[in-house]
This record gives structure tokens, C-alpha cells and sequence, in this order.
């Protein structure tokens, strides 16, 4: 499943994915992972989280974005979440990429049961069609 947290920069989308991240780590069985674009919101997170600052693996464009976290997926047999801060600017995409992107998650999520929630700054009116019934949150 993929799940998205929508709004504009600035509007606090991160506060609330690192809410759900935190409540989640309660209930979970298995690994969650917490993707960022930098180690900003280190201490934020509950020890149980792995954070990976993306922006230190070189990454360029979508594809081998989507590489890394089939990467990250093959290392943790047990992983059950993954949440994706910032989800356009780790991920390289431009908006005629989203839709791809977005598609290629959910294939990626029913092969390995492994959901993502993600941030981006968009409203959720700007999103493709795509995206439309996997927005959790519009602010």
C-alpha cells in the first residue's frame, strides 16, 4: 500500500510523518525504515527507526531511486513500512515522473508487503490521478 501526505512546503507535513513513524514502531512486528534528505530529524525518531540520509548514496534520477530501495528491500526480509520524507526531492522526480514512480511503489509493495508512506509537497488537487484514494493527509 502506499499512502501520501500531501501539502505545500512549509506546511508541516514532516511533523506528522514523523508522528505516524513513531506511532507506528508501537504495533509493528517487523523493520520500518525512514527515508530523508539529510540526518535533520535524527533524534525525532525512535531508536527502533533506521534512518538513511539518501542523499549520501549519489543517487540521480527515478530509476535509480527505485533500484535503491529494491536494494534495501533485499537486505530486510522483515521490513513492514518504509516512510519516504520529502518523496520528489530523494526521489529525482520531475511531474511527468510521478505517476511512474508512484505505479512502480505499489507494485513494489504488493511483491514484498511492504507499505510506504509518503510526504510531498504538492497539494493534493496538483497530484496525478494516480494518487487519487492514497492521500492520508491534505495540508
Amino acid at each position: 500500500m502506499v499512502q501520501i501526505i500531501a501539502g505545500e512546503k512549509g506546511k508541516g507535513k514532516t511533523k506528522h510523518l514523523l508522528e505516524k513513524v513513531n506511532e507506528s514502531v508501537k504495533s509493528a512486528t517487523g523493520s520500518i525504515v525512514y527515508l530523508d534528505k539529510s540526518q535533520k530529524h535524527m533524534y525525532e525518531l525512535s531508536n527502533k527507526v533506521r534512518l538513511i540520509n539518501v542523499s549520501d548514496y549519489l543517487i540521480s534520477n527515478c530509476d535509480e531511486f527505485l533500484g535503491f530501495l529494491c536494494g534495501i528491500l533485499s537486505q530486510d526480509h522483515d521490513l513492514e513500512e518504509m516512510y519516504l520524507d520529502s518523496f520528489l526531492t530523494i526521489a529525482k522526480l520531475d511531474d511527468e515522473e510521478i505517476t511512474r514512480a508512484i505505479t512502480k511503489l505499489e507494485e513494489i509493495s504488493g511483491k514484498f508487503h511492504v507499505n510506504f508512506v509518503l510526504s510531498i509537497s504538492k497539494n493534493d488537487k496538483d497530484l496525478p490521478e494516480c494518487t487519487k484514494g492514497k492521500v492520508i493527509m491534505s495540508l
